[in-house]
């Protein structure tokens, strides 16, 4: 590896430890919930058996996975508790064919390269990066996974590639 090249993933990693907002995934797992739209429990929801693909999904090129859509929740909730103020709310953005403005729990940085589907191949579990949500009423900050610590220390624990161009564009360009 050039030193050019060591010099700017050095720069990149003062960079991104300099700029980070207040909210972001660094900090720890104690974090609280950001307020959602419509409550949402992922332990009744998985007790049940839904399993996370059906809700969020992940479409071709595969670098993300959704955010969860009213259609697939209405598949249920056209009977399931209809009457209950929250999926009342939820039927709403169905019928005006609206998505769901939830707030974001987990992001990884513009500056980092991610693609859930590489990392669902490599048979990495949803809660290897987003924990125990099949415990979690309420979804909030339950890893470190998306600093960039978290992602190293991952990728070591797997024998993954730790190399500044395996998550960045090499800037030495």
């Amino acid at each position: 590896m050039g030193l050019t090249f060591a010099l700017s993933c050095g720069l990149a990693l003062l960079a991104q430890t300099e700029n980070q907002p207040a909210t972001d995934q660094s900090k720890s797992a104690e974090s609280s919930a950001p307020v959602q739209p419509i409550p949402f429990s992922h332990k009744k929801h998985l007790a049940l058996g839904v399993k996370c693909e059906l809700c969020h999904t992940n479409p071709d090129p595969g670098i993300n996975v959704t955010l969860p859509a009213a259609a697939p929740c209405m598949i249920c909730h056209v009977s399931v508790a209809k009457n209950k103020p929250a999926i009342q709310k939820l039927a709403e953005y169905y019928k005006a064919k609206k998505p769901i403005p939830w707030a974001r729990v987990y992001a990884v940085p513009a500056w980092v390269y991610w693609n859930h589907r590489t990392h669902l191949q490599a048979k990495v579990e949803c809660q290897s990066c987003h924990g125990d949500v099949a415990q979690t009423d309420t979804m909030k900050l339950a890893t470190n996974v998306t600093s960039m610590q978290g992602c190293v220390d991952c990728h070591q624990e797997r024998g993954a590639p730790v190399g500044c161009d395996t998550c960045h564009d090499n800037m030495s360009q």
